[in-house]
């Protein structure tokens, strides 16, 4: 492939697949710093696999798969670092002009306690999530994960569970 149709067809799926980018990234961090080097990272590891790219699987799964597994490495690999190291205030800036400011707020506030809540699963797990919050079918998480549909649905059923156990702990505490 040329290097224009490679840096061509890769700004093409930044843009169609980006934003599962972030969502993969912020669910494997605690800052938002973090955040945004793994996600880098991401975006290096997906521009260093293109040229390996065979069309097995749709950009979607492979753009996801890339994610997942860039992150579960660079997790593996920087924990002994987080582990000495935890953020000492998470600084959101809200919108509070307009009407639905408070209903922003309590929004944004649903959401960081539902990446908490994220946070706490196994990793595999949390891919699975995410991956279900990006509305993939039952198909393309077992493409990406690598495991069978059925297994997306039993694993699916149980994060789900834990998931709302967290959730309502956690706002059993505010």
């Amino acid at each position: 492939m040329l290097d224009e149709d490679h840096k061509s067809l890769f700004l093409n799926w930044l843009g169609e697949h980006g934003s599962s980018v972030m969502k993969v990234a912020r669910a494997y961090t605690l800052t938002s710093d973090e955040c945004q080097d793994l996600a880098q990272e991401i975006l290096l590891q997906a521009w260093r696999s293109l040229p390996n790219f065979e069309g097995k699987a749709s950009a979607a799964t492979w753009f996801y798969r890339v994610a997942l597994h860039t992150a579960m490495n660079w997790h593996r690999k920087d924990k002994p670092r987080r582990a000495r190291q935890q953020p000492l205030v998470e600084v959101q800036v809200l919108a509070t002009d307009g009407a639905g400011s408070a209903e922003q707020a309590q929004q944004r506030e649903t959401v960081e306690q539902l990446y908490q809540a994220i946070h706490q699963l196994p990793k595999t797990d949390a891919a699975l999530v995410l991956l279900y919050l990006d509305e993939l079918s039952y198909r393309e998480m077992a493409d990406v994960l690598g495991i069978s549909e059925g297994n997306v649905g039993v694993k699916l059923n149980r994060a789900k569970k834990v998931l709302s156990e967290l959730m309502k702990g956690q706002s059993h505490e505010q």
